[in-house]
């Protein structure tokens, strides 16, 4: 379980990733991409971290109120279900009037999992660097 200070910096490392992870992409595709490809990379980035935002607010507003009260979370599907029509109607209308590829606005919506990823590898790395000898 981590303790609040821990789950704020692992937090802010995987904000870091998401910010990384999508202006590395969006970079790379400009230099060799065509720009609906850079386009839906951003497009797709952008939407992850709304969603990213979203996700945390509502689940820190269901699960913080039930803990004051006592009582069991009640959470309904319909935030769930809104937050995921104003995605896919973004990315159905930006689609539509042909300004992006729907394949990497997929990807820059993959933001987070490549955050994950990151933050994964990093603490492999020290987790093998600073093991303790036995």
């Amino acid at each position: 379980m981590l303790s609040g200070q821990e789950g704020e910096g692992l937090e802010r490392r995987l904000l870091r990733g998401m910010i990384l992870s999508v202006a590395i992409a969006v970079l790379v595709s400009l230099l060799v991409a065509p720009w609906r490809v850079t386009t839906g990379l951003t497009l797709g980035g952008v939407l992850a971290f709304f969603n990213h935002h979203w996700l945390r607010a509502s689940l820190r507003s269901v699960f913080g109120s039930a803990a004051e009260r006592g009582s069991r979370p009640r959470l309904g599907a319909a935030r769930y279900v809104l937050r995921y029509f104003i995605i896919a109607s973004v990315v159905a209308s930006a689609y539509m009037l042909n300004l992006v590829s729907i394949a990497a606005t997929l990807a820059g919506l993959c933001a987070f999992a490549a955050a994950i990823m990151i933050e994964a590898f990093t603490q492999l790395y020290f987790a093998i660097r600073y093991r303790e000898e036995n």
